[in-house]
């Protein structure tokens, strides 16, 4: 490669490597002390950039908060898919999903566990708000889940798997919230039993 060439990826490289400090500092002080009590400086001094960077990689701090709930939502589908390689069927597809949550919740936090990143985000922002929306996605795609896996264990009953895969889903945001709360998975891991004997009864 040309010393040009190199020249005009060394730029680009500092500049994913300060949005990728900036997105880290902004996910720990935004689960840790909500998004509306931290504020710009805070996240540049704890990601070590200058506040200009953080405008040269998020148009706003609305944007931040968005790349924030986009990762999380990444974030929570990795612990998944990687449950998931150890499903046999679809029952273990069912407990994929709450072992996930329980991973998420048994997770190393500086300042303790909260509950659910999405969720505590979005009682923050007001109502029509984008992140909102990328919340309702995730939670909507989680209980899709729940019932995609339903319906590998009642072949032909659609509705009667939608509607178990909602009373899950019911069963695991109820778990969560209480987790959070709590700051334990305790309750998760009450849910997942829960959910074992529900989905043995099918």
């Amino acid at each position: 490669m040309s010393d040009t060439g190199k020249a005009a990826e060394r730029p680009a490289r500092r500049r994913g490597s300060a949005r990728e400090r900036l997105l880290l500092a902004a996910s720990r002080r935004f689960y840790a002390e909500g998004v509306s009590a931290t504020g710009i400086d805070t996240i540049t001094a704890e990601a070590g950039v200058a506040k200009m960077s953080l405008y040269n990689n998020f148009s706003s701090k609305a944007d931040l908060v968005r790349a924030y709930l986009d990762a999380r939502h990444e974030e929570w589908m990795g612990l998944y898919r990687r449950r998931l390689e150890e499903a046999q069927d679809g029952r273990g597809g069912v407990l994929a999903v709450f072992d996930a949550y329980v991973d998420h919740a048994a997770s190393a936090y500086e300042h303790g566990f909260r509950g659910c990143g999405l969720l505590n985000a979005a009682a923050e922002l007001p109502a029509g708000d984008e992140g909102r929306a990328v919340v309702r996605r995730h939670k909507e795609e989680v209980e899709s889940l729940l019932s995609g896996h339903l319906e590998e264990l009642l072949p032909g009953r659609p509705e009667e798997a939608r509607a178990a895969g909602e009373q899950l889903a019911f069963l695991l945001e109820g778990a969560m919230a209480r987790a959070g709360l709590e700051g334990a998975p305790t309750r998760l891991e009450h849910a997942r039993t829960m959910a074992a004997d529900l989905v043995d009864r099918l």
